[in-house]
């Protein structure tokens, strides 16, 4: 092996151990979350300290369209260097060969930050607050489902055959045998997790039929991002071993809940480690609550990062495992911010509003911009929700456009995730829109062909 892999993380390095690297993907994430870059020979990144891709693969839309956001350039697809964070090296398993991954950040040809990639943007947030003496820290859930391969888009997604022969039965939340019926696929998440050296503190069966759950455990928003990125590739992968898919769609079936990536926040005093939101009695502090309001009064507008396609609204369905409104409570799973049951020194906060369809990077740095916004804010939150919260009003965009009018007029959040993000984002975004508002669904053909 090449002198430059004895510094590799750990993980990688026991990957590697007695075999000779054959490639090197250099990875980035895209708006979507899509991983882009190029597959390059191991002796070939030895020598190489950084290369190039156009900047915009961030002014694409997930069809593969494009929306006007190069700016007063124009569409020239100017260079970005693009330089490799080693700490982010980790086995690509289910490859042929011997191959790693390398998560790259986008810089310009000055050296700045290119402010639209969305690794750049959580640093950002992260930055702000480590300007203000506080570290966040996030724990994310995700959850998927398991399905039948579909390759005509004009089928309905069906749960994938189970281990005893059987399709995958719904309303069987926490039942093992429910998750044995995926065994197989669940050993090669495991296997492949292990190989890349992530942790998964516990994998469950949710209520949808084929749903499942991985928690992550808390830590560095970065690099929890990067191991949600990492995941949704390997679980893609697990599942394709085993003639299904991995779909992390909002909403992939109709009668079934939606998959959500829930986030928990904690913040702690950079200097002390003490968390904020308690005091040294153990009692909640005014931050706790300014958090919560900050969550409250600017969500809203953060939906459209958080819940990024028109299919994420078909989640918020009232009665159906997914929060309606921005009520907060605690231990209350009908709640848009759930307070979970802890000691007091772990004390968090919980979004349950982002879809797992989200770009990790930019849900979570959304999701901590807005409680950043509540620290700065020092307002209090509604009073606690008691009982259940879809007996209450819906308070969110129910539709991708009501959410992106919200997104674009949100100075606040925009300084904090940065301007130029929000106004590529915007453009993009919108841009998918429209292409949306273009397709004749089958409801209105079945519906109004005859009848109107």
């Amino acid at each position: 092996m090449a002198d430059w892999t004895k510094n590799l993380p750990d993980a990688a390095r026991d990957y590697l151990q007695g075999r000779r690297l054959d490639e090197v993907e250099c990875i980035i994430s895209d708006l979507p979350g899509i991983a882009r870059g190029k597959a390059v020979p191991a002796s070939k990144f030895a020598r190489q300290k950084h290369f190039h891709l156009p900047d915009s693969i961030f002014f694409q839309t997930i069809t593969g369209d494009w929306g006007d956001a190069a700016g007063e350039k124009g569409f020239i697809e100017q260079d970005m260097i693009l330089k490799p964070d080693m700490s982010t090296a980790t086995a690509a398993p289910w490859t042929g060969d011997w191959t790693i991954q390398v998560i790259h950040d986008a810089y310009d040809k000055d050296d700045a930050p290119i402010p639209f990639s969305p690794r750049n943007v959580l640093r950002r947030v992260v930055a702000l607050y480590e300007e203000r003496g506080l570290t966040p820290v996030v724990a994310p859930e995700m959850e998927f489902y398991l399905v039948a391969p579909n390759i005509d888009p004009a089928q309905e997604i069906k749960p994938m055959i189970g281990r005893s022969g059987r399709p995958a039965a719904a309303r069987q939340a926490y039942s093992m045998t429910a998750v044995d019926e995926f065994g197989p696929v669940i050993d090669d998440i495991y296997d492949f997790a292990e190989a890349q050296g992530f942790e998964i503190d516990g994998i469950t069966q949710e209520g949808g039929a084929g749903q499942l759950e991985i928690n992550l455990n808390h830590g560095d928003p970065v690099a929890l991002a990067d191991e949600v990125f990492y995941f949704k590739r390997l679980i893609r992968e697990a599942a394709l071993r085993h003639d299904c898919f991995a779909t992390f769609m909002a909403k992939p079936i109709a009668d079934e809940p939606g998959s959500a990536m829930h986030i928990h926040h904690s913040v702690l005093d950079a200097k002390t480690g003490r968390n904020i939101f308690i005091d040294k009695k153990g009692e909640e502090t005014d931050a706790f609550h300014y958090y919560i309001a900050g969550m409250q009064n600017h969500m809203p507008a953060a939906i459209a990062v958080i819940a990024p396609y028109v299919n994420s609204y078909r989640r918020y369905v009232k009665d159906h495992a997914a929060p309606i409104n921005l009520a907060w409570g605690r231990d209350n799973r009908t709640t848009g911010i759930r307070i979970p049951i802890s000691p007091p020194e772990a004390r968090r906060v919980e979004n349950r509003l982002a879809g797992m369809d989200c770009n990790p990077y930019l849900a979570i740095a959304a999701s901590l911009a807005c409680g950043l916004l509540g620290l700065r804010d020092a307002k209090t939150p509604e009073p606690e929700f008691r009982g259940d919260a879809y007996e209450g009003e819906g308070d969110i965009p129910r539709v991708m456009g009501e959410a992106l009018d919200l997104f674009e007029e949100a100075h606040a959040l925009h300084e904090v995730l940065g301007p130029e993000f929000a106004r590529v984002y915007g453009i993009v975004k919108r841009a998918e829109y429209d292409e949306f508002l273009h397709v004749i669904s089958p409801w209105e053909r079945e519906h109004l062909l005859m009848n109107v």
